[in-house]
């Protein structure tokens, strides 16, 4: 990306993480295939699927998405919390500790 050019950012987000090109397609790819089992449930709901067969698509999505935030989180951890902490950013421990406590809600 040129130096010219403004990176979009959530608004909503204060601190931001420099991917790799590959890292982030293959995290795009992930959460594109989720999307397209989201959109086959909702053709299921459509077309009056059978519960069953919904629910094991779910398990499925569910799956897939604890698949992406696994690779997120070690990616996070390797890279962000490491340099962190290098840095003496001791509070990026706490964030962690935080952000796991939600995952495993």
């Amino acid at each position: 990306m040129a130096d010219t050019q403004e990176k979009k950012v959530c608004p909503c987000c204060t601190k931001h993480t420099m991917r790799s090109e590959e890292e982030r397609k293959k995290l795009i790819n992930r959460l594109k295939r989720v999307e397209g089992q989201i959109r086959g449930i909702i053709g299921m709901l459509e077309n009056d699927a059978y519960c069953n067969d919904i629910l094991i698509q779910s398990a499925a999505v569910n799956a897939a998405v604890n698949a992406f935030n696994k690779e997120l989180l070690a990616s996070h951890i390797r890279n962000c919390v490491a340099r962190d902490i290098r840095r003496g950013k001791d509070e990026t421990i706490d964030e962690l500790v935080a952000t796991l406590q939600k995952l495993m809600k």
